[in-house]
């Protein structure tokens, strides 16, 4: 039997059944919401249950909401009536077994989730920050109410039931062949270049994957390579009033490989980025979680063609950094010393579960 969740209102008169709490974005489409509320309408009076998914960003501690400053601001909303009954979705098989478990008097309902919302993405706290974490989160929630959605009205704590949910992608089925970036850098005081290749084997790496990136170089120069150092940047934009986007790097590796004057260097580096060696860095992008539950770097944000414009929310996309220390020859050595640079894009996402 699949597991189900369930959430009771504070008054009891209200009870939400969800079957699963991860629903996949394909890109294409993505999985609709099936769930069932229980009503027991002993104390529901002229009231009638509604019933409404959201998407919100929120930001700033929960603490806050105390003073009546409300830190969530909804991306999307959409709300439908549930009793007195008003429209009945096709029912799926998920409502069929929920509708099973929750007996008499439930009602099923369905949601369509836009495929244009971020996915659910959170933001890591600092060490010191209290409350829930920033992100993006989508939540449903079903309560009592004489009017749908009105200003006028307060609905107590009490009359509501409500469960959070994930939007998730997970890497496409079909890899692609990675990426590769060549440079060829000149120095003062010398007549030849350095020249630095890189490239990776597909397009698509899961969390926790070892990645080696193939370095080629030829250095023609009179100076020495020293060290190779590969750093990976997770940017992280963040569209809502402004666009607000910023890179932390998530691994930093120096490699002791030297290539001497007129020879040259042909060998695959591994990394491994994890969110283990990142606890402590706060505004950090990760995937979704829900309660307290083991989470990872943010995956990359896969977006269908022409809706960049139109997506709200939480976007991440990941770079590598190659860099090449070089060390100046001659008298002027430590004046003349300089690095080559290369980047390649990186996506870093879950397998799709087998089913």
């Amino acid at each position: 039997m699949a597991k189900i969740f369930k959430k009771t209102s504070g008054n009891g008169g209200l009870t939400l059944y969800l079957g699963k709490r991860d629903y996949v974005d394909h890109v294409s489409s993505v999985d609709r919401v099936d769930g069932v509320v229980k009503v027991d309408t002993a104390d529901f009076g002229d009231r009638k249950a509604f019933i409404q998914l959201a998407c919100a960003f929120r930001y700033g501690t929960e603490d806050l909401d105390v003073m009546g400053l409300c830190f969530r601001k909804d991306i999307w909303i959409q709300q439908d009536q549930i009793y007195p009954e008003s429209c009945k979705p096709e029912l799926s098989a998920m409502h069929e077994t929920l509708l099973k478990k929750a007996g008499d008097n439930a009602y099923p309902f369905s949601f369509d989730i836009p495929n244009n919302l971020p996915c659910s993405v959170s933001l890591q706290p600092g060490p010191d920050d209290k409350g829930k974490a920033c992100g993006v989160d989508f939540e449903v929630k079903t309560y009592l109410a004489k009017e749908k959605n009105s200003a006028d009205e307060k609905v107590e704590k009490k009359d509501t039931a409500r469960l959070v949910i994930r939007k998730i992608q997970y890497a496409p089925s079909q890899v692609g062949d990675g990426p590769k970036g060549d440079i060829c850098k000149s120095f003062m005081m010398s007549d030849k270049p350095v020249h630095l290749e890189a490239s990776m084997e597909k397009d698509l790496y899961f969390h926790g994957e070892d990645i080696p990136i193939k370095i080629k170089i030829n250095n023609e120069s009179n100076k020495t390579v020293k060290k190779i150092k590969i750093t990976v940047e997770q940017t992280t934009d963040i569209v809502l009033y402004s666009a607000d986007k910023y890179s932390k790097p998530v691994l930093s590796q120096e490699f002791g490989e030297t290539v001497d004057s007129n020879s040259t260097f042909d060998k695959a580096l591994t990394i491994k980025p994890q969110l283990s060696e990142n606890k402590e860095k706060r505004g950090l992008a990760l995937d979704g979680r829900l309660k307290d539950e083991d989470t990872n770097l943010a995956s990359t944000t896969m977006l269908r063609q022409g809706v960049e414009k139109e997506v709200l929310g939480i976007l991440v996309s990941y770079k590598i950094k190659i860099n090449l220390m070089v060390a100046g020859g001659g008298l002027l050595g430590g004046l003349t010393a300089s690095d080559v640079t290369l980047e390649l894009p990186l996506n870093l996402m879950h397998p799709k579960p087998e089913e």
